[in-house]
């Protein structure tokens, strides 16, 4: 308690909304570069030479290192100090940023992708404890508002930004543009936030469940990333994976159960709500996701849009997501938050199957009303589905319960990304030969040569309106599958218990 109030007593008025605007835009530049590189996918793919869902590594080497990273902030907080493990993480952060910039080859990039995201995993559940840790108790709901406000933002400008720099500088930039922020955060952090330095322990590393979490996560991600480029189980690579997965998965549990003090706390797992909602929430993340990172490659490449008007697409939700999320958290305490939670899922699911119906030939409104309907569903199940989850545990295990849930939402993320762009690419060529096989080629390449094409040019246009249809086809199906994983995320809600109104941190068995 003494260290709380010393933070309080040395920062007050400009200084403490100082500090506090240093936290929220460390938070901000870190959720920031989730989204980014979403946008900029076909131009790195482009300028690297390599295939689309080869540049989706790019995100999720990002997403499944800052994953990892998560569960250990606690543990990494408490052996080096908050502030001293905040002011590193910038610092490595910020470093990375440049070398991602600097990448000439794919190999490059998600090397020093995966290093962002480790460096960037404990920025994000720092700059929120810090938040509390300086702000006197009667004023932090307020700053968790100006926090989670940077969240919301974050999302919402990352597809605006990495498009517009990807367009008009290059998209080496997207990176660069981290520099000058994470040196100006860590300087000030370090100047600032001194007196909110938690206090130091020798604290035991549960280093054999680490490495199993490593090993299956990674196995995992390797697998889902190279499936479908080695044929999937054809591949003894590919079946290799897939057993590590497997025997790391099943060892990872049997250590962590008896493990004294491990790195993920699965026992939380006792409790049905929280178990119910998490699931809820990594199904319906996945599935989220998965569209926020398909629908930019696809206007791209589909539909000749730049990465900026992509970038402009992908934000259209973010108005809904704004506005409705101050509303949710109200009515969060009034109504019974499976329902919120289910009318969200639907909702998504509508939306999702809308997109399953695109052509070719869409105008940019048939493209954003999807979007727009999807900003003003997301509130409604990310927030309750969060409350039910933590609300389900007791107060003592709230903060493992968080990390767990960040955790798994976030791998559920880019496991979604990978598959969904996995099965578009495998789909179109699916979709393509179908195609090739119903149609008339001489008949179509001799009308367009009687109105002026040469053969050659003729028979080039036919190819490419086929691969231009077969890419629409396979997104729909993918949108359609996505939109059945909404509704599944939406049902399974109900079999969590009914929350207690007005006993938020307590168990509901």
């Amino acid at each position: 308690m003494k260290n709380n109030d010393l933070a309080f007593g040395d920062l007050k008025g400009g200084r403490l909304i100082f500090a506090a605007f240093v936290l929220a835009l460390a938070n901000f530049m870190v959720v920031l570069d989730m989204t980014i590189a979403n946008v900029s996918v076909p131009h790195i793919t482009g300028s690297l030479a390599v295939s689309s869902s080869q540049g989706t590594w790019v995100i999720t080497s990002y997403a499944v290192a800052e994953a990892i990273c998560v569960p250990l902030t606690g543990w990494l907080a408490g052996r080096f100090g908050g502030v001293r493990v905040f002011v590193v993480s910038l610092i490595g952060f910020t470093c990375f940023s440049i070398l991602c910039g600097l990448s000439t080859s794919l190999e490059m990039l998600v090397i020093c992708r995966i290093g962002q995201g480790l460096f960037g995993g404990p920025i994000m559940p720092l700059s929120q404890t810090l938040l509390m840790r300086i702000f006197p108790p009667e004023k932090q709901s307020q700053a968790m508002g100006m926090w989670a406000m940077t969240t919301v933002v974050g999302p919402i400008l990352g597809p605006i930004l990495g498009g517009s720099i990807s367009d008009n500088l290059s998209w080496h930039w997207i990176f660069f543009i981290n520099i000058p922020v994470g040196i100006f955060c860590a300087v000030a952090a370090m100047r600032l936030l001194k007196p909110a330095e938690t206090a130091i322990a020798k604290i035991k590393i549960d280093s054999i469940g680490l490495f199993l979490l490593i090993v299956w996560i990674g196995a995992l991600q390797l697998m889902l990333d190279l499936g479908h480029e080695n044929d999937w189980f054809n591949s003894t690579f590919i079946c290799a994976l897939a057993v590590i997965t497997v025997v790391g998965l099943v060892t990872f549990i049997i250590w962590e159960l008896t493990e004294r003090h491990p790195v993920v706390n699965i026992q939380i797992f006792r409790y049905r709500g929280f178990t119910v909602s998490v699931l809820s929430l990594a199904f319906a993340f996945g599935a989220f996701f998965a569209s926020i990172v398909l629908i930019p490659q696809w206007v791209q490449i589909n539909l000749g849009y730049t990465a900026t008007w992509a970038g402009y697409l992908t934000a259209t939700m973010g108005f809904g997501s704004l506005t409705m999320s101050p509303i949710v958290a109200k009515m969060a305490t009034k109504y019974d938050q499976r329902a919120l939670a289910c009318f969200g899922l639907m909702i998504l699911a509508v939306a999702t199957l809308m997109r399953s119906f695109w052509v070719t030939e869409a105008d940019f409104m048939a493209l954003a009303v999807p979007q727009i309907l999807q900003g003003f569903a997301v509130p409604f199940f990310f927030i309750p589905l969060s409350n039910m989850a933590l609300a389900a545990v007791k107060p003592s295990e709230m903060a493992s319960a968080a990390g767990l849930m960040n955790f798994l939402r976030t791998m559920a993320g880019a496991i979604g990304a990978s598959i969904a762009i996995t099965m578009w690419d495998d789909h179109s060529k699916i979709a393509r030969s179908e195609m090739v096989a119903t149609l008339h080629v001489d008949e179509v390449q001799n009308n367009l040569v009687q109105k002026g094409m040469s053969p050659d040019s003729a028979l080039g246009y036919i190819s490419h309106l086929v691969d231009q249809e077969s890419l629409t086809l396979s997104a729909n199906h993918v949108f359609l599958i996505l939109s059945m994983v909404f509704v599944f995320a939406g049902l399974i809600i109900w079999l969590c218990p009914k929350p207690k109104p007005g006993v938020g941190g307590q168990p509901t068995h």
